[in-house]
């Protein structure tokens, strides 16, 4: 859990810390900037220069003899350091020519963060001069707001980016230990909606590719004991034909590699179907069915059986969306086994009921049970999974290969329903299909 954390810190701290010094390199930046072009453009000096030509222009109008007590009470009144001086005296000064100032007329001088600027007043020797003053900056109360937005935006940014980061971290492990063969591995619940649908997507993944490598480890070890038993009645009475003289033990020895070739094609046929059910989905014919008629018919198809079947209708005139094919296939298997597991009677029911997950949502079922020995319940945890069987022999004369109620199950999966088992009152058991009605 601490190595879970600090792993996750790390990347989240990592993105956080971009992030943050990205802002604050901008920030930087920005100040330069407007550092740079305060120093460049005279205009920008807050009226500066607009308050020396109007000085200018004032005292212009006056007798000379009293510009630089004009000057004085001007800078008095606006608080500002102006004074009148000569162009001879700053033309003495070190800090610039009086060539630069005839050419221009107003000069700005830059010293720390201070500023002086002279002006000449147009066709005489006189300079008005404003300062030194404090060189005019960015307002504090706006580089506050500019901190303050920064920070606000970083809080915002962690909360943002915490879960995001824990919930990519908590999916790099899932998908690491998945990689190493723990197929086990899933990703927990995303804390972050934009990470959600990628754990959601991961898990579906991992869910899909477990079933299959677990499907692939079932088949191989299935069919090499399916294939191992037929090939190996075959190969001796292969080797019995070429010593055996008696014809009627000939013909038997013939006949049983004849059921044995039976038997293997069977085999390959249901693996085939089952490999077509499992790897996709094939097209299917949605239509309103009668359910009444649609077991009617399965009945019908078994009647000639010495078995029994007791029909029982506790939702008449029942229409549920279904695939006619499909859905008859599964009863049909049900019904089978029934007949062949059962002990000669067999109960078919039909029912209706709300859905337990959705009360507005009717369900169909269609339930058949036996009065066999029903099924132990350590075999019914598997007993829709291919190749299970309940006699570990797998004997073939004690029933099938195992596929055909898997078959099942996957037909009720795109009827978004479900197969199920259970026990029945006939003392054998009771084996139930069940999909939404719509």
């Amino acid at each position: 859990m601490n190595f879970r954390f600090k792993s996750a810190g790390r990347s989240f701290f990592s993105l956080y810390f971009l992030i943050i010094s990205t802002f604050i390199i901008f920030s930087w930046l920005l100040d330069n900037v407007w550092n740079s072009y305060i120093e460049q453009d005279v205009e920008s000096y807050t009226g500066y220069k607009t308050m020396l030509l109007a000085v200018g222009d004032y005292v212009q109008k006056h007798p000379k003899s009293e510009w630089e007590s004009l000057v004085e009470q001007t800078g008095i009144r606006y608080q500002l350091p102006l004074k009148l001086i000569s162009l001879s005296t700053f033309d003495a000064m070190e800090h610039k020519d009086h060539h630069a100032l005839k050419e221009e007329a107003t000069h700005v001088y830059y010293y720390d963060d201070m500023v002086t600027l002279h002006y000449l007043i147009p066709n005489t020797e006189s300079v008005i001069t404003l300062g030194p003053a404090k060189m005019p900056t960015r307002p504090r109360i706006k580089a506050i707001y500019r901190v303050c937005i920064l920070a606000f935006f970083g809080v915002i940014i962690f909360i943002w980016l915490w879960p995001m980061s824990r919930d990519l971290e908590q999916l790099k492990k899932a998908t690491s230990e998945f990689g190493q063969g723990n197929f086990k591995a899933s990703a927990p619940t995303a804390k972050s909606t934009m990470i959600a649908p990628m754990m959601q997507s991961f898990n579906m993944m991992a869910e899909r590719i477990k079933r299959l490598i677990d499907a692939h480890k079932e088949l191989t070890s299935a069919v090499s004991h399916e294939l191992r038993t037929p090939l190996a009645r075959s190969k001796f009475a292969l080797q019995m034909l070429s010593t055996v003289k008696d014809e009627d033990k000939r013909q038997k020895y013939q006949q049983q590699i004849n059921n044995d070739i039976r038997e293997l094609e069977e085999l390959i046929n249901e693996m085939l179907i089952y490999a077509s059910f499992d790897s996709d989905k094939p097209e299917l014919c949605f239509t309103n069915e009668n359910i009444y008629e649609l077991v009617g018919k399965q009945i019908t198809n078994h009647e000639q059986l010495e078995t029994k079947i007791e029909f029982l209708d506790n939702a008449p005139d029942l229409l549920a969306i279904c695939d006619n094919h499909f859905i008859n296939r599964a009863l049909n298997n049900f019904i089978s086994n029934a007949i062949k597991y059962g002990a000669g009677k067999v109960r078919v029911t039909v029912s209706e009921f709300d859905s337990d997950n959705d009360k507005k949502t009717r369900m169909c079922s269609i339930c058949v049970e036996d009065n066999g020995d029903g099924v132990s319940d350590e075999f019914k945890a598997v007993i829709f999974d291919a190749f299970s069987r309940g006699d570990q022999s797998r004997n073939r004369e004690t029933g099938g290969f195992g596929l055909g109620l898997a078959i099942v199950a996957r037909i009720m999966e795109w009827h978004q329903g479900e197969a199920s088992i259970a026990d029945s009152d006939m003392g054998g058991a009771a084996f139930t299909l069940t999909w939404p009605i719509e």
